[in-house]
Parts: structure tokens; sequence; C-alpha cells
């Protein structure tokens, strides 16, 4: 499926009609060229059991063209959510994006573990390799940090993103990196395998856009007070640049609750599910703000149904420049991946 779109088009998919098991490609064609004749665009989607055609357009077009009669269609589902492509309504297979020399979706618990920020080259050595050992696929590490006071450590920027490429070149590791502009972008596509998009930033549209383009894939975190909808109406805006390679991260939202850093929406994890094709992870680290409730919420979001967990972990959490008192320590990291093993397996996945 061509994921790139005219601007015309953008956000207009009306209807999508759902052919039959088997149809034919002949039946495929009548029905987009039923719909060609009536002016509108018709956009296909392959599954690996049915083919999809969405509509592009004003379907009152269709209304006495009885397409639900023709061979191969087995029904017509009317869409009525602004996201479209991100949409499961137009793509019922769960999607898979290969990342580097993985890929995150359907059967795996991909697990993303290091230190909020890249505070120096050995430090993000260290906690490399350590994570590396004790399982996860992913080194994550902020290099540009979008921070509450001015005052604080705002990161190394492509100095640190020259320590994560080296980081990845000495474990294998593929390597995840925030980016708050489109100079950070520009950077960053030299040097790692997945861009981040920040909670601070996810309705950042022109963010979006070049994060779209840059032909990386995108990890996309949820706004602090973010809906669901807006959620996905923002990774609309990635992958109607023509990127179809996101994957969405529960990070936890604000409410009225302060015992907790945020309040970690777990019901998120089926939720999207059922609405988006995409994968989506969670970040119990950033949710909680607090070390000890980290693994409990990394178990429960498994048993939820997501596709992976992003963990803050650092050699020493006392001294960290951001995020300590939500880190993670070596051995501490080393248990709950053991713990985690049981739920991954109950789960149908492997990591």
């Amino acid at each position: 499926m061509d994921f790139k779109q005219n601007n015309s088009q953008k956000g207009v998919y009306t209807m999508i009609i759902i052919m039959k098991p088997n149809s034919s490609d002949d039946q495929v064609k009548r029905v987009t060229d039923l719909i060609e004749s009536k002016g509108l665009t018709p956009h296909l989607s392959k599954g690996s059991q049915v083919t999809i055609v969405g509509v592009v357009g004003d379907k009152t077009k269709l209304l006495h063209s009885n397409v639900e009669l023709l061979d191969g269609v087995d029904k017509i589902v009317p869409v009525t959510e602004s996201y479209k492509l991100v949409n499961k309504k137009f793509h019922p297979d769960d999607s898979k994006i290969p990342v580097g020399n993985t890929f995150i979706g359907p059967g795996t618990l991909t697990v993303m573990a290091g230190p909020c920020a890249v505070e120096s080259r050995e430090q993000l050595m260290e906690t490399a390799f350590a994570v590396k050992k004790t399982g996860a696929t992913f080194l994550r590490g902020g290099a540009y940090k979008p921070r509450t006071s001015p005052y604080s450590f705002q990161g190394l920027e492509e100095e640190g993103l020259k320590y994560m490429k080296e980081a990845r070149e000495a474990t294998g590791l593929n390597v995840i990196c925030e980016v708050t502009s489109a100079r950070a972008i520009e950077a960053a596509v030299r040097y790692v395998d997945m861009l981040q998009i920040g909670a601070r930033n996810m309705q950042n549209f022109e963010l979006l856009k070049e994060a779209g383009k840059s032909g990386l894939p995108v990890l996309l975190k949820r706004g602090l007070s973010a809906t669901i909808d807006e959620w996905l109406n923002a990774a609309e805006y990635i992958i109607s640049e023509g990127n179809p390679n996101i994957v969405l991260c529960e990070r936890g939202i604000r409410t009225y609750e302060t015992s907790t850093r945020n309040t970690l929406d777990i019901s998120a994890v089926p939720v999207i599910r059922q609405k988006s094709h995409l994968p989506v992870i969670v970040d119990p680290s950033h949710a909680t703000g607090v070390r000890a409730y980290v693994a409990p919420l990394a178990k429960a979001a498994v048993a939820a149904g997501a596709d992976g967990l992003m963990i803050e972990v650092h050699p020493c959490p006392e001294k960290a420049l951001s995020d300590g008192p939500q880190s993670l320590t070596f051995d501490a990291f080393d248990q709950l991946m053991k713990e985690l093993a049981p739920y991954a397996k109950l789960a149908g996945r492997t990591f």
C-alpha cells in the first residue's frame, strides 16, 4: 500500500470496502474501476486474509451503485474517525515495524532500556553492555532533553548521538533517541535507528511531518493530557508523509493523583490494539516516577497485550542528571527481565 497521499486527499477516507477472502484480482479491479468512474480515488490494502479498498472522496457518489452486490464484495464499512491510515478498519492485520536488525510487533516483546539522558561516553557504554547482557534489544538515551526547567540538564545533543552510534557498533543494540526539532532530526538520522517524539511534542505538527519525511521508524509517545483519538491523529501526521513505520508508546497521563508522577493508562493498550494496527509499547518509568512501581506495571503492561517496554536504567541512579528516582540499577533490571519471562510466554511472545 502507498501511504503517501497528496494534500487534497489527506484525511478524507470516508468508507472502506471489504472484499471476501480469496476474492480475485478481477473482482477487486471491478470495484476500483467503479470507484474511479465516480470521480473517487481507491486505495488498496492487501492483508493476509482479505483485501480492503479504501475510498477517498465523497461517498454519496456511490449511493446508487449497489457496490455491495458486486462479486467478491463482503461488506461496506463507513469510516467515521478522522484518522484513516493508522485505522485498523483499513489495515486489519497488526503491523510489524522493521527497526535496525529487528522488528517491533506481534509475537515479540521488545525491551528498550537505558538512561534518561546520555551524560557521558563511559556512562552510556557501561549501560549498553549491561542491558545487552540482560536481554534488551534497544538502547534508549536522551541526547536532546526537553526539561520543565530551563536550568535543568538539556542533553549533550550531537555529541550524545555520536556516543549512541558507538554503543550500537560495540554491542549490536538498536538505538533510539528523542528529537525535539527539525535540526535535531537532521542530526539524528546519521546516528540512530529510530526517532522518538516525546510527550511534550506529540502535537507539534511540524515536527511530526519532519519525522514522517525522515525515512526512519518513529516512536510516538502519548501527550501528557492527550486522548487516544488525539494520539492516533498525531500518528496520522507521520504516516501521511509516507512513513508507515510508527510505534506508539503509552507513558502515563496527567490526572489528579499525586502518588505517582503520572497515571499509567493501562487500558490504552487494548484500546489501541482495537483501534489501530500500529504496535504499542509501555513506559512504566515515566508513568510512575518511582523505581519501586516500575516492575509491577511492566508486568501489567505485558499482560494487557503491550508489544514492548521502555525502561530507564542507570549505573548509579542517585547520581543521574535526569530522572534518577525512576531509574533501575543494573541488578534490578536483570531481576525484572527474569520476572517478565513467564508473562511474555503466557502472552505468546519471545524476547
